[in-house]
This record gives C-alpha cells, structure tokens and sequence, in this order.
C-alpha cells in the first residue's frame, strides 16, 4: 500500500488499518529480509531462535550478506 501510494506513510497506514505505527514500522522492516531467508522461514527450515517476536525487535543488517552472517550466529 505504500508503494502503491495508497498512504505516504507508515503512521498513515496504522492509522488506517488500526494498528501501532511502530509494530507497522517493525513489520515493513521484514521486507528487508533476503529472499532465501525469507523462503526458509516459509519452508519453516529457519532456526528455532528466529521466530516473529525476536524479528520484530532486533535490529538486523539491510545487506542481504550480512543478513545471512548475523542469523548464523544468532543461532550458533
């Protein structure tokens, strides 16, 4: 919706669906997940320490390299 221009932003669009700005900020941040980690979540082949709540409040790398680096020792 936001990159439709449904809603110039976030705070917009939590207002519209009801919803805290910044849980809807959190949740747009997983946008930023490479594509196999997010296929892997999908397939549920993710880490037992990689679950919505813990995704929701860490701060993670915007690099798709970093990514892969930052989860493999989070879950090490």
């Amino acid at each position: 919706m936001l990159g439709r221009g449904e809603f110039a932003t976030v705070n917009e669009l939590a207002k519209a669906k009801g919803m805290n700005t910044s849980y809807v900020a959190h949740v747009l941040r997983l946008t930023l997940l490479a594509p196999d980690i997010v296929e892997a979540i999908l397939d549920g082949r993710q880490p037992r320490t990689m679950q919505l709540q813990p995704l929701l409040r860490k701060d993670f790398p915007a690099l798709w390299e970093q990514q892969r680096t930052f989860f493999a020792q989070a879950a090490e």
